[in-house]
């Protein structure tokens, strides 16, 4: 079991371990290749390209296709508030963790959408940005560094705003700041490029690979925190 956010004398904690980060960020890459490829060109994670396109299908007096990039909006808010209910409830729970929980719910929402037909790829999608919500809620640092493991435009500029600042200040830190952003885009591409591959293989219970990754996730924080208190 990991410790609660709020416990003082731990500075590391197994939901900030870059193993949990590689995991975590694979499943993202992962689940947005899906979503695209696999369930109507909707993106699991990525709610800009989703408004973009839901503002252009509106503009254009295209309302079906409107319905298919509204709902996992409405998804993503609804797994982000989801997520706050479940970290108020259970944070001081000490048999398991908040976020433990989380990736619980998020595992059994990819396992549904992998069972779900193609004529209900509007379910899927809300099944799979209900689940990214509630994840990039939870995670938001790797390592002490804030960074998200389902998109990558925050992650692309944080890194390269720490590269300049080395190169202006010669500040080892932010070298190792803009690795660590650069290394989880890397990541994010390589969950991606598998996602895409398996999901035009594969077909729709591709998704599954994810749900699986979550589950990866859920006993790692266990070994970690039987590590710590062996050592």
């Amino acid at each position: 079991m990991e410790r609660d956010d709020n416990m003082t004398g731990q500075s590391k904690q197994m939901s900030e371990s870059m193993a949990l980060g590689i995991v975590l960020t694979l499943a993202g890459g992962f689940q947005d290749a899906y979503s695209y490829n696999c369930r109507g060109g909707v993106f699991a994670n990525a709610q800009t390209g989703n408004i973009v396109l839901l503002g252009q299908n509106l503009a254009t007096g295209n309302w079906q296709h409107a319905v298919r990039y509204l709902f996992p909006i409405l998804a993503f808010i609804g797994g982000v508030y989801m997520t706050e209910w479940v970290r108020q409830l259970y944070k001081d729970y000490r048999k398991i963790h908040w976020r433990q929980i989380v990736l619980l719910v998020e595992m059994l929402l990819l396992l549904a959408a992998g069972f779900l037909p193609q004529s209900m790829n509007i379910p899927a999608n809300v099944l799979m940005s209900f689940a990214c919500a509630m994840q990039v809620d939870s995670f938001r640092k790797f390592r002490g560094i804030p960074c998200a493991t389902t998109m990558c435009i925050g992650n692309m500029r944080s890194a390269t705003e720490m590269l300049c600042k080395y190169h202006i200040t010669k500040d080892e830190e932010m070298k190792r700041r803009a690795e660590h952003y650069y290394f989880i885009i890397f990541i994010f591409a390589v969950g991606a490029a598998v996602g895409a591959v398996l999901s035009m293989k594969i077909g729709d219970r591709a998704i599954w690979i994810a749900s699986m990754l979550m589950l990866v996730g859920f006993v790692m924080m266990f070994v970690k925190e039987e590590a710590e208190e062996h050592v």
